[in-house]
């Protein structure tokens, strides 16, 4: 049955400048309405001297964080802390969807090598092809000398699948390193982001061997 309550945003008591901040809050990745609601009443009424402090972190922030030229990962200059860290296991790579995939297995503790970030997973639905990933860097890796194993550490959904599928056939194909693929421990169609550290933990231990 049909709502025939006005949506919240018709209403008049709402302010159009709360009205657009409000909008531009739930439009966030994560944030639905209630959620953007309670940040907007925060920044503007509640803890007004937070909003000059956070616009200007985001004005600086802007500015001079981007992504690692060699991984992905979010950083402050050209190449990351990861990637510069040479106690790190360069032999290894662990490829994740996103930035939150890699603080996730940072805070779990159970891996100590270097990470690869796609931004995105293959969907031919959404329009998202091999082109609007980035696999540019992670080819001259693969491609150079000391890469040993690369683990694909990806949600287990079907355009998980298909990109793992790409990057074992396609990016890594007959080169010798080893290609596994954790997912021990992770439900089907489970993000790596949502996932505990224990369960993470298990899931790298038991990871899947996919070439040999």
């Amino acid at each position: 049955m049909a709502c025939k309550c006005r949506a919240y945003f018709d209403f008049d008591f709402v302010t159009p400048g709360y009205d657009q901040i409000v909008r531009l809050l739930k439009s966030l990745p994560g944030l639905g309405f209630r959620s953007a609601e309670r940040i907007a009443l925060h920044l503007l009424v509640e803890k007004s001297e937070k909003l000059d402090q956070l616009v200007n972190q985001l004005k600086d922030a802007s500015s001079t964080i981007g992504a690692c030229e060699s991984c992905g990962n979010l950083s402050e200059g050209d190449i990351c802390s990861i990637c510069l860290d040479l106690e790190r296991l360069g032999e290894t790579i662990c490829v994740v969807e996103n930035v939150p995939d890699l603080f996730a297995m940072e805070r779990s503790g159970a891996y100590r090598g270097k990470y690869h970030v796609l931004h995105g997973k293959l969907s031919p639905i959404r329009g998202v092809g091999p082109e609007q990933l980035n696999l540019d860097s992670l080819s001259k890796k693969i491609n150079g000398d000391g890469i040993k194993e690369v683990i694909l550490a990806l949600g287990n959904d079907m355009e998980g699948e298909a990109t793992c599928h790409y990057l074992k056939e396609v990016i890594i194909a007959d080169r010798p390193i080893s290609v596994s693929r954790i997912g021990f421990g992770l439900p089907s169609g489970g993000n790596v982001t949502f996932a505990d550290e224990v369960t993470l933990r298990s899931a790298l231990d038991g990871r899947t061997k996919l070439n040999q």
